[in-house]
């Protein structure tokens, strides 16, 4: 078990050996009567109804963002008879609604996150830590109907937030816009358990049990953002459990301790917490409730909305005695008194002050006049009981200062962490100061065609073969992934030792190479170097297979320097499987062929590209040393470093049987002639996946065709590029600055 992640082997993957182990359960196991609509799938997409030639970006930036803001700042104290507003003010509401659409980011894999609303769909919709959230997304309507097509619902979600905190006297570090809308679920592997925190789902971590939080999940529990705020497993006394769920989950979001600390006490700063009834006098969450509720869910009596019965968390009342103000009352009342347990109306464990003063009492929700006592739950009295949260707490109790930074930034983070880049963001609102998880890149200069000729004919000329400069390549590129947009060539990141350490890269040849296209590069940058080499590379192979292309590259990237990386931050993006290069770090429960399209996923791409990389990285022998056949496993071919389709020519070829290597425990396996039973190949389950899976051999049939081995060539350099261009933001929204 690794000690760090708490995995075996440092797996990300778990479950029952195929693509449910990535998935866990979906939407149709949670809800199996809801209306199902991929049957109008078109090619395996689905419509957006803004059409392919919509430009959001350039929406935004013709939205009158201010008028935005204030008409946002009314509906803060605008009363809406349908749905109550704590003390007059939906502020601590909306922060709630943008923490959760946010808070779902994870480190491990990237997915989750703000970046396209996915709040408005299941399962999110319907999560019980997201409870009546949908109310709060309604009363958004209004504004997003007058604003339309310049504001997307993700970008709504969060300066929604923003403007809560602005107009309760908080502190705001900025807002970067440009997240466009989905119109649909996210594929997102969730966890596996079937019930929901409120209905029985076990904790993910029990260390008496050897139970730990799996990659690449970071909720405690099915159904939760982060943790159960009662205490582990609803434990109130488990205090060490408390901490410790606490600094991993929110490490696992890409929070460490005095982030972690801002966050809760700046977030429970406002508003309450309601558990005024038991959860079972409310309805059904909104994806399994009736039709005729128009897609509200957790519905009561409607004679009793208004009157402050509302259900939750079903912990009841405020931090503070001031909800919609901020200070720091949170610490003062954390630290002044000693806090006792007791259960809300709705039988949840909570910490109640013993004796508060009147003042330190907090107004009624509905009746200004009456006062009430706070509370604190399990995982606020963590700040106190906690050695480390402790004394960070007491200096953000003693530093109001100290706290304000820390809080905005924190939540900035929050916000924005799976945005990617900063030249991503948009708007008037933008903080100028670059942040170390913003992975800042220099701006780099265009290289001449003149210069990209010359360092070419000399990468050819050095005794660099082709397949170390196309795996350098791939190793820089392909750490990008498309769901927090981290990772990519640009910056060249691999080149430090963190990275290039990775047992994917082949460290000891892919140092050689660097060193030798850093002698090489003259005034191009290493970035665009290790692109360039890679392109050189394959453009030698397609002409000693017959073919004069060219593979497009733009220059103009950057190099990071060591103050840019931080090192810690990039270690989730380590592979534990890369099946382009034929690599796979121990056997896991998920099979291979799984991590290869969940990789294939990350880097953006389509069955067909997925498949015409994979067989041109094979071709060009491209692939980790890592196996126990070496640099020969998948190359199914006599002629490596040549692109060719020989891959599935040889792959799907009828004379050729496959047997599995019995010690590789149905990993590795050898073709053989079916006449004469001499080996004639090695393979993995990625390489024969595309012979034996249907649709994956539909594709590979039609690249083994006589008649189509240039559209191979020229669908591999398609698919090449896309990886190698994949993080090229700093040209993509150049227009938009």
């Amino acid at each position: 078990m690794d000690a760090k992640t708490g995995e075996m082997s440092g797996c990300p993957f778990h479950g029952d050996g195929g693509m449910r182990g990535l998935l866990g359960r979906t939407n149709r196991d949670w809800w199996p009567d809801s209306l199902q609509l991929e049957i109008l799938q078109q090619g395996g997409r689905s419509a957006d109804p803004m059409g392919e030639d919509f430009d959001y970006c350039e929406a935004f930036n013709a939205l009158d963002y201010q008028a935005l803001k204030r008409d946002l700042t009314d509906l803060m104290t605008d009363s809406q008879d349908w749905w109550p507003a704590d003390y007059g003010h939906y502020g601590p509401f909306f922060i709630r609604m943008a923490w959760h659409a946010a808070g779902t980011y994870r480190t491990g894999d990237g997915r989750g996150g703000a970046g396209s609303g996915q709040q408005r769909f299941a399962p999110l919709n319907s999560w019980p830590d997201n409870g009546n959230l949908d109310k709060a997304r309604r009363l958004l309507w209004p504004i997003k109907q007058k604003y339309g097509k310049h504001i997307s619902w993700a970008d709504l979600f969060i300066l929604t937030g923003n403007v809560a905190i602005e107009s309760m006297g908080g502190p705001v570090f900025g807002f970067g816009g440009g997240r466009k809308d989905v119109f649909e679920p996210e594929t997102v592997y969730w966890g596996t358990e079937e019930q929901w925190v409120d209905t029985g789902a076990e904790t993910r971590i029990i260390p008496d049990e050897g139970k730990a939080l799996e990659n690449p999940l970071a909720a405690i529990q099915m159904g939760l953002i982060y943790v159960n705020p009662e205490g582990p497993g609803g434990n109130p006394h488990d205090a060490e459990g408390m901490a410790r769920d606490m600094r991993e989950t929110f490490a696992r979001m890409a929070m460490n301790d005095e982030e972690t600390v801002a966050l809760t006490a700046g977030g429970h700063a406002f508003g309450k917490a309601h558990g005024a009834k038991p959860s079972d006098t409310f309805g059904k969450a909104p994806e399994g409730e009736n039709l005729h509720t128009m897609g509200f869910g957790w519905l009561t009596d409607p004679e009793e909305i208004g009157k402050g019965h509302i259900t939750t968390s079903g912990i009841e009342g405020a931090w503070t005695p001031n909800p919609t103000q901020w200070g720091g009352d949170y610490f003062r009342l954390l630290f002044k008194y000693d806090y006792e347990l007791v259960k809300s109306p709705a039988g949840a464990n909570q910490w109640q002050p013993i004796d508060p003063d009147p003042e330190d009492m907090a107004p009624d929700a509905r009746d200004p006049s009456k006062k009430v006592p706070t509370m604190m739950t399990t995982a606020d009295m963590a700040l106190k009981r906690d050695p480390e949260y402790r004394k960070i707490s007491e200096r953000f109790r003693d530093d109001q200062a100290a706290l304000d930074d820390a809080f905005a930034r924190a939540w900035f983070k929050l916000c924005h962490r799976d945005m990617g880049p900063k030249v991503r963001y948009l708007g008037p609102e933008v903080p100028a100061e670059d942040l170390i998880w913003q992975d800042p890149v220099p701006a780099g200069k265009q290289a001449s065609d003149s210069a990209v000729a010359d360092f070419k004919r000399a990468v050819l000329d050095s005794g660099l073969s082709v397949s170390e400069l196309v795996k350098a390549a791939w190793a820089s590129a392909s750490t990008y992934r498309n769901s927090d947009h981290r990772g990519g060539a640009n910056g060249a990141h691999i080149r430090f030792d963190a990275l290039r350490n990775w047992a994917v890269n082949d460290p000891e040849e892919l140092g050689k190479v660097l060193a030798k296209l850093d002698e090489l590069r003259g005034d191009i940058s290493m970035a665009d170097a290790i692109v360039l080499g890679g392109a050189a590379a394959i453009e030698k192979a397609a002409k000693d297979g017959g073919y004069d292309i060219t593979v497009p590259v733009s220059t103009g990237r950057g190099d990071a320097t060591e103050d840019q990386f931080d090192a810690e931050s990039w270690e989730p993006l380590e592979p534990f499987a890369d099946g382009f290069r034929n690599y796979l770090r121990t056997k896991a429960s998920v099979k291979t062929e799984d991590m290869l399209v969940d990789r294939a996923h990350l880097l953006g791409l389509s069955m067909p590209e997925m498949t015409a990389l994979l067989g041109g990285m094979r071709a060009l022998g491209a692939v980790s040393k890592h196996t126990q056949h070496g640099n020969s496993i998948g190359v199914l071919t006599d002629r490596p470093g040549v692109l060719s389709n020989d891959f599935f020519t040889n792959l799907l070829a009828m004379g050729t049987v496959w047997e599995v290597v019995d010690e590789s425990g149905d990993e590795e396996f050898v073709g053989k002639c079916r006449l004469k039973g001499d080996v004639k190949w090695h393979a993995t389950r990625t390489d024969l996946v595309f012979g034996s899976n249907s649709q994956l051999r539909a594709v590979a049939e039609v690249y083994a065709e006589n008649g189509n081995e240039r559209k191979f060539v020229d669908d591999f350099v398609k698919a090449w590029t896309k990886v190698m261009e994949a993080d090229r933001f700093d040209l993509e929204y150049a227009k938009y600055h």
